[in-house]
């Protein structure tokens, strides 16, 4: 009889140890999943923002030409860039993409200095507006990204995050840096009409 209690004891903290065991897997696995999904839904909203600065970049580059068509070299760099980005094929290509087109596009808006029009142009400065306020955004953005990315990070170097990634197939996410060439600021030659560089 006093077996029979002792196997019937054991037999529930066997039970409960499993329940709990179950439950720290699962909530690990979803945890690491919800992560995962964070920074993806975090990327779209990236990829949302630099569509729209690349929705918004043929008609600047239009109105620019228009009134500095003899700038080719420039706008074949906005082109290329805007190109690289689109054809990029994983976040690292497409954020290393990205950071060369800012750096193409950088170059381009240098031209409303050595080119007064472009200042008086209506459409230019009302499409420098809605850049700017799309830069804003794609910074806001990239930053809520990154943090996404911080998170899911942690996780998969901590032990047991380590382990439920593995589980869920999460693997660490690859932060949106800037390239070093982004990080320099365009020059500006006003010596001459097409001098910036």
């Amino acid at each position: 009889m006093n077996i029979m209690k002792v196997l019937g004891v054991m037999a529930v903290a066997l039970i409960v140890g499993a329940l709990i065991l179950g439950g720290c897997v699962k909530s690990g696995y979803d945890k690491s999943v919800t992560l995962d999904e964070n920074v993806n839904s975090a990327w779209a909203q990236v990829e949302n923002q630099l569509q729209r600065r690349f929705d918004l970049i043929p008609n600047l580059q239009a109105t620019v030409k228009g009134l500095a068509g003899q700038e080719k070299e420039i706008f074949l760099g906005v082109a290329n860039a805007r190109k690289a980005y689109f054809q990029a094929n994983t976040v690292g290509q497409k954020a290393k993409a990205a950071t060369g087109f800012e750096s193409a596009l950088s170059r381009l808006l240098v031209l409303k200095e050595n080119y007064p029009e472009l200042k008086s142009n209506q459409g230019f400065m009302s499409l420098m507006v809605q850049l700017e306020g799309t830069e804003n955004r794609v910074a806001v953005e990239r930053k809520r990204y990154n943090d996404a990315v911080s998170a899911v990070n942690k996780f998969t170097r901590t032990f047991m995050g380590r382990l439920y990634c593995s589980l869920s197939g999460v693997e660490e996410a690859e932060y949106f840096k800037v390239s070093e060439e982004a990080k320099t600021a365009p020059k500006v030659d006003f010596s001459t009409p097409g001098g910036a560089s």
